[in-house]
């Protein structure tokens, strides 16, 4: 009896620590209005992972362990078992759990709720099945090579969902750690973007925060390393790099390669540099039918990765581009019904010219069928 009275006082005093009252209150404002997250119990989420054994671990970052769990519907979970959390940060821990949980959106792995109960919060989100977009391009012996179209698609779907963080959430959030560890992928290899453990909402009235550096060596942006005024171009940067994985199939940093290749983000550049792009490229992505869309991503990266922020996109425009060109592809060679002549006067009502830092050009152009512009990005920005 004394230990079960002293192990109900020790989940209290955890579950107050951790801000549990708080939570509660915040999530009880918005209930009834659409889905809010749920406080699970410490025996819960003991349960599902087996006493968290080691054989449930699914994945170790800079900010936990996550455990694949079986709740009690046997529906599958992941469970992420956070660090130390500094009791300073609790209130923008609460209100990251309450405004995670209003995100419904497609391609964010789902919050469904916590456990204060703990020394240290645990987060309980939706189970995604076919692991991390970084292994299926650089595992290439257990994963066979993803093709072109659905990488891009994949780009396609996480610049959304950046580009709805930062510009259509009710607070805007800056993700501060997007990599290709960090997007988890379906069976039918729909992105899904996961891991908010360093993420910071931003008011409405600020563009900038000051902050602690975080986030992973070679997708960090040099620009926040160096000032450690954190924007939303950051997660531009970021996403720049994941871009340019999804071109080369190469790590982002590696020793095993030549020192000159290391840094794949200075590889990549250089190699725009001396029009040697397609060199550098995965193997078997390359065909006669999207070379010239492969061009126009790798010109966007270019724009993604410069060193000053203001000279980058922003995530929307860099959505809206990248949306474009699969609208724009699909609409050219697809719809084989429509003939030539009508596809080249739709194509002549808009066009605008890109260069790729190879000699060659690209037009894009505005499809009336969607009634949709694809956006220009003059002198880098």
């Amino acid at each position: 009896m004394l230990k079960k009275r002293r192990l109900i006082k020790l989940k209290e005093k955890f579950f107050q620590q951790n801000g549990g009252f708080l939570l509660q209150q915040q999530l009880s404002k918005r209930s009834g209005t659409c889905d809010t997250a749920r406080i699970f119990s410490a025996e819960e989420l003991k349960k599902a992972t087996n006493n968290f054994d080691e054989k449930r671990i699914i994945g170790k970052g800079g900010y936990g362990t996550v455990y694949k769990g079986f709740l009690i519907d046997n529906n599958p979970v992941a469970i992420k078992k956070s660090k130390i959390v500094d009791q300073s940060q609790i209130q923008q821990f609460i209100n990251e759990v309450t405004v995670l949980s209003q995100i419904n959106h497609r391609n964010v792995v789902k919050l469904l709720g916590c456990c204060l109960e703990t020394e240290v919060p645990l987060l309980v989100y939706e189970y995604v099945t076919n692991g991390t977009l970084f292994e299926h391009i650089h595992d290439n012996d257990n994963a066979p090579t993803i093709p072109w179209e659905t990488r891009l698609r994949i780009a396609v779907e996480t610049a959304g969902v950046l580009s709805y963080l930062h510009s259509a959430a009710a607070t805007p959030i800056i993700h501060r750690d997007v990599k290709s560890t960090n997007i988890l992928l379906d069976d039918n290899f729909t992105a899904k973007v996961s891991d908010f453990g360093a993420s910071k909402l931003v008011p409405m009235d600020v563009t900038q925060l000051s902050t602690m550096v975080q986030g992973t060596l070679g997708y960090l942006d040099p620009e926040y390393l160096h000032t450690s005024q954190l924007t939303e171009k950051s997660d531009v940067y970021s996403f720049g790099v994941v871009l340019v994985e999804l071109m080369t199939g190469k790590k982002v940093l590696s020793f095993d390669r030549p020192e000159a290749e290391r840094s794949l983000v200075t590889y990549f550049l250089f190699s725009l540099k001396q029009s040697s792009l397609f060199e550098i490229l995965e193997n078997d992505i390359l065909n006669d039918d999207n070379t010239e869309q492969i061009k126009e991503v790798a010109e966007l990266a270019r724009m993604c990765l410069s060193v000053k922020g203001e000279e980058r996109p922003t995530m929307k425009e860099v959505a809206m581009e990248l949306e474009g060109l699969i609208r724009m592809n699909k609409h050219l060679w697809d719809d084989v019904e429509v003939n030539i002549e009508e596809t080249e006067h739709l194509l002549s009502e808009m066009t605008f010219t890109c260069n790729y830092g190879d000699g060659s050009n690209s037009t894009a152009a505005y499809d009336s069928m969607k009634d949709h512009t694809l956006v220009a990005f003059d002198g880098g920005r």
